[in-house]
């Protein structure tokens, strides 16, 4: 029983200690940090994950998986006219060494079909499955820390007042 107990102790430590350092793909070398995703609230059956991505060599996001969603996409807003619209792309390049950043109101991980609604202060686990520029697929497996706002506190765009005093 010690042994269970100590080993658990040891898995919560790492998981903490992973979930706030940046994480490295073996084969495709993808940083990956400021993970979130966004709480949700019975009922409610789509939400957002959001990071930064920094790929050593160039890679492409070419999906994502989690058990907690039904479908789990790469998606984009963009403005098209005067009518903001999203949509699940294909891939997302990361080029070699820039930082691509996964936020609200930009590109993200949608986590549609929701088994069960994430709350605030429990995470998410996530798969991201990268590609190289020789096409080799690599896995990167991550939890994702649930939050109502991104680490740090600031408010993500679209939320909040537009006005200044």
């Amino acid at each position: 029983m010690k042994k269970l107990l100590s080993t658990a102790s040891l898995a919560a430590l790492l998981v903490a200690t992973f979930a706030s350092a940046p994480v490295w793909a073996q084969t495709a070398a993808v940083k990956v940090e400021g993970a979130w995703a966004r709480a949700s609230v019975q009922g409610q059956k789509a939400t957002g994950a959001f990071m930064r991505l920094t790929a050593q060599d160039g890679a492409r996001l070419v999906r994502a998986e989690s058990p907690a969603a039904g479908v789990t996409e790469v998606h984009e807003m963009k403005m098209e006219g005067d009518i903001m619209k999203m949509r699940a792309i294909p891939a997302l390049d990361l080029p070699a060494g820039k930082t691509v950043e996964l936020k609200p109101g930009g590109y993200h991980v949608m986590l549609m079909d929701l088994k069960a609604p994430l709350a605030k202060d429990t995470a998410v686990p996530l798969t991201l499955v990268f590609q190289d520029a020789k096409g080799a697929e690599s896995k990167l497996s991550i939890s994702v820390p649930v939050a109502t706002t991104p680490p740090g506190g600031a408010v993500p765009a679209g939320h909040g007042h537009g006005h200044k005093h």
